[in-house]
């Protein structure tokens, strides 16, 4: 079974987007779907959320 955590920013919110190494992408309000996602998709994404402006 997947081991899904969602960030630290999320506290306790349950409305969040969570993630599994290796798996994807899910949102927590349904936790039954999931969105697969490769390492180079998933490294570009965090390098454009995380870029300085």
């Amino acid at each position: 079974m997947a081991e899904w955590r969602k960030s630290t920013y999320s506290a306790n919110a349950s409305d969040c987007v969570e993630v599994a190494t290796g798996i994807g992408i899910r949102d927590s309000k349904a936790p039954a779907t999931h969105i697969e996602i490769g390492a180079a998709a998933w490294s570009a994404f965090l390098a454009g959320v995380t870029r300085e402006r």
